[in-house]
């Protein structure tokens, strides 16, 4: 998917379709698959009670709603997104009354008021902006001075296995997408650390620090076999693939999926590997 450099309008598109459909179907059985890496960011961001917290690319609400817990009954949580669909299932799963906000807004452009939060979190919801630099800068505007950026964004996709696997599993029934460049806006439009430097630099962020994660995720979350398939073709780069394909031909790949998944089964999970960084910056 590319875009004009300073327009998200198809990232818009993209994330009020069938994606945001795809991504609520498996939504509270996404948090647990990715809970390990969502706890890997709340140990760097280091919330305090009484924080008021950015979640830039909400989706269904989970982490801005667990970010509530953080921050307590004087604190704020704001989850901002461009998705309605996801927005609304949000704002079903917030409790009424607790300190939780939701936008749906492009966090590139909209207008924040200024120095509003002492901290801004996001996990998987940063690579797909147009101009980052730009977004990056209008994000910054929205924190205090010393507020921080604490983010989650894939490492290279070779070393992603939960996405890798299914996906060469699936090319051998439908045909390959169209290659994004290294810095078009997508999942790994982040792969790069010295880009990611380079963006928060411009941006006018300080203090910029990105950590190398390695772990396991378990895509069946613990549901077993058929969990991991439908994680598998539901989600990543693999649903990518077989989406808007024959009846067919998407049965085929999700058959060959399934065989490729078999053999690294661990009982109820499925775990495989997910690199990522976590990026930290202060809007100095």
């Amino acid at each position: 998917m590319t875009t004009n450099p300073t327009d998200n309008a198809e990232q818009v598109a993209y994330w009020n379709g069938a994606a945001a459909r795809r991504w609520l179907d498996l939504d509270a059985k996404q948090d647990v698959v990715f809970a390990p890496i969502t706890e890997a960011l709340f140990a760097r961001a280091r919330l305090a009670q009484g924080e008021r917290v950015l979640d830039v690319g909400c989706g269904g609400g989970g982490m801005t709603i667990d970010i509530a817990s953080r921050v307590g009954p004087t604190g704020r949580a704001v989850g901002l997104d461009v998705s309605r669909p996801m927005l609304a299932a949000a704002r079903q799963r917030a409790s009424p009354g607790s300190p939780i906000e939701f936008i749906l807004a492009d966090a590139a452009t909209h207008v924040f008021a200024p120095a509003s939060f002492d901290a801004l979190l996001s996990r998987f919801g940063v690579m797909f902006f147009a101009d980052p630099v730009g977004a990056f800068a209008n994000l910054r505007g929205a924190l205090r001075r010393g507020g921080r950026a604490v983010f989650a964004c894939w490492r290279a996709a070779k070393l992603n296995t939960w996405q890798m696997t299914p996906l060469r599993a699936a090319l051998r029934c439908v045909p390959r997408l169209p290659e994004l460049g290294p810095e078009d806006p997508g999942p790994f439009s982040f792969a790069d650390d010295a880009r990611v430097r380079r963006v928060l630099d411009r941006a006018g962020f300080a203090k910029i620090e990105l950590a190398a994660i390695d772990l396991e995720i378990d895509i069946a979350a613990g549901q077993g076999f058929e969990s991991a398939v439908a994680t598998a073709q539901s989600i990543g780069a693999a649903s990518r693939a077989i989406e808007g394909r024959s009846e067919h031909e998407r049965a085929a790949a999700v058959e060959e999926i399934r065989a490729a998944l078999a053999p690294l089964r661990r009982g109820d999970a499925l775990p495989l590997g997910a690199a990522l960084w976590i990026a930290t910056a202060v809007n100095p």
